[in-house]
């Protein structure tokens, strides 16, 4: 639930598919191929779904680096929140938007026309840089097209897996799609901060347009079946399936609204994390492109782990909870207390397991105690709730970072964790866990797994 590179979605349905693919018994037919080689065409879209996560997550550490390092002096913490900001916004405000072009327009045009236009506009940033030094207005611009583009393709390609691949496949794909996702971020996290030292942000804008470009071509080469009866999403007008007003959904799920005030206030300090490390790489480590993608190859890495092993925590998911965010706020808090670069890699790696962790035991909690017919509409709400406080943490922390130095900033963020952790805790304490009601469709609810992918930030 809190803010990783972008979410650490729960890897659990590839797993166990390919868990029980490989424990057939024997006179069984033989195995299978695997997902993406049976489904040729979701194999492509697949691949170009993780070409433009790459690149979106590549242009963000990249450009992150860039104003801190090289473009700007005397307001670089501003510059890198508001930049942050502007990558996180579109998800947010586009989300109306996105799902009324999802609904409407068949996906193959959507996913197609958004990889084209974000290749189009990080080839015009390449070519303004290299002619001559862009200008922070086109950067920011080149940004904001990226990030539209990319609010999007993620749901449209989730949504459009029933067009993909066959039906018994849709669980797997699904589960595939999502677990790959932060892989392909933090790929791209990697290579941005290096790509910007090496090569300019001429290079990185390049490099991106060449990603998107191959995933608009993949995308267009894909055979989309005709498209699956819609099974849910969000009705325009703030209003669930059925009619049902979002308010009234949260309203009428105390418990599960509690939890989400907890943590929209932690994901306020966690999100953060992505200001404070360019920041803290250069005026605390004095380091380069390379400290940079060193610590987020640390906090991306810890949160696939704790996405893969947040289900073997013990206890009652609030209080699980607790516990790793009370763990999450010394992390954060411990390069502010010794500057050095093992410290900073340790603590970020144990930071994001905890934000991995905490995702998989919140959001499969609330896949188990939200009325089916609700979950569409809950899950949207979550999204928007926890979407909304990244622009809001980038915007803060990157002001204080030109008031603060990069080590009080962390300090900060730990202590500012520390409320969340107790209030989750009082209400694991104070509040029983309610039963879930029985699910009377037996089928997966993609759209509660779409949330969990989409959750936090992203990307």
């Amino acid at each position: 639930m809190t803010a990783a590179p972008p979410s650490a979605p729960s890897p659990a349905p590839a797993a166990a598919a390919a868990a029980a693919a490989a424990a057939a018994p024997a006179g069984q037919p033989a195995r299978r191929a695997p997902l993406v080689l049976r489904n040729q065409a979701f194999g492509a879209v697949w691949l170009g779904q993780v070409l433009t996560q790459a690149a979106v997550r590549m242009f963000q550490v990249g450009v992150s680096w860039w104003l801190v390092a090289y473009a700007v002096r005397d307001a670089a913490g501003l510059a890198s929140g508001l930049f942050m900001a502007v990558c996180t916004l579109p998800a947010v405000v586009l989300a109306p938007v996105v799902a009324k072009a999802v609904g409407r327009y068949a996906h193959r045009s959507v996913l197609r026309t958004a990889a084209g236009l974000a290749a189009a506009s990080a080839a015009v940033l390449a070519a303004g840089a290299q002619a001559g030094g862009p200008p922070l207005a086109g950067v920011y611009a080149a940004a904001l097209a990226l990030a539209a583009c990319q609010a999007f393709f993620d749901p449209c390609l989730t949504t459009s897996i029933p067009e993909l691949v066959d039906d018994e496949d849709i669980e797997a794909a699904t589960g595939f799609e999502l677990s790959t996702q932060s892989l392909a971020g933090l790929g791209g996290a990697l290579l941005g901060a290096l790509a910007v030292d090496r090569a300019g942000v001429a290079g990185l804008a390049a490099g991106c347009a060449a990603a998107y470009l191959g995933a608009a071509v993949l995308v267009a080469t894909a055979r989309f079946r005709g498209p699956a009866a819609a099974d849910g999403g969000t009705a325009a007008g703030g209003a669930a399936p059925g009619g049902r007003p979002l308010r009234r959904i949260v309203g009428e799920l105390p418990y599960m609204r509690r939890i989400l005030v907890c943590f929209t206030a932690a994901n306020l300090f966690t999100a953060a994390v992505f200001v404070v490390i360019p920041l803290y790489t250069r005026s605390v480590l004095d380091g380069g492109g390379g400290t940079v993608a060193l610590l987020e190859a640390a906090l991306g890495t810890g949160a696939l782990v704790g996405a893969f092993t947040g289900t073997r925590i013990p206890g009652r998911p609030t209080v699980a909870g607790a516990y790793c965010l009370g763990l999450m706020a010394v992390a954060l808090a411990l390069p502010g207390l010794a500057a050095h670069p093992a410290v900073a890699v340790c603590g970020l790696a144990v930071a994001g397991w905890c934000a991995g962790a905490v995702s998989v035991r919140f959001v499969a909690l609330f896949q188990r105690l939200v009325p089916p017919a609700d979950k569409p509409g809950f899950f949207a709400v979550m999204q928007a709730v926890l979407g909304a406080s990244l622009p809001v943490a980038s915007l803060v922390f990157g002001s204080a970072g030109d008031l603060l130095s990069p080590r009080t900033l962390c300090l900060v963020q730990g202590a500012g964790l520390l409320p969340a952790a107790l209030a989750l805790a009082l209400l694991g304490a104070r509040t029983p866990e309610p039963e879930p009601e029985p699910d009377p469709d037996p089928e997966p609810d993609a759209a509660a797994n779409s949330a969990a992918g989409a959750e936090g930030g992203g990307r």
